[in-house]
């Protein structure tokens, strides 16, 4: 019989993105993925370090995203959004985007993709 697994974040191992010109200050954690055998989404908690950014990109899975701590930039495809903590984004496929810390200090923001995006 299977049960539900409750973990914390902060003891999640964080992979580190930061190549100081198209990613920078990015650590993700696999909260919820294949190593606890997630059918169909994959659930990741950034910090972004002060000044920090994601890379601009894109692909064909859509991102949800929910703000835990700080405030980020956002492009949206077209411009860019302030986020701010307790707020949601949604990008849809294929739309370019980017998150960039303007918080004083980290900020956090969960993103949940089909598994069909990786981890």
């Amino acid at each position: 019989m299977e049960k539900a697994y409750v973990g914390k974040a902060m003891e999640v191992e964080p992979i580190t993105y930061d190549d100081g010109v198209n990613v920078k200050g990015a650590h993700k954690r696999v909260l919820i993925g294949n190593k606890l055998g997630a059918p169909n989404f994959v659930m990741r908690l950034f910090t972004i370090e002060k000044g920090g950014f994601t890379p601009k990109h894109t692909h064909n899975w859509e991102h949800e995203v929910f703000v835990v701590k700080g405030k980020l930039e956002v492009f949206n495809g077209e411009e860019t959004v302030i986020a701010e903590e307790g707020d949601f984004v949604f990008v849809p496929p294929n739309v370019e985007h980017q998150f960039k810390n303007i918080n004083d200090g980290e900020s956090q923001f969960i993103c949940v993709i089909p598994k069909s995006g990786g981890e």
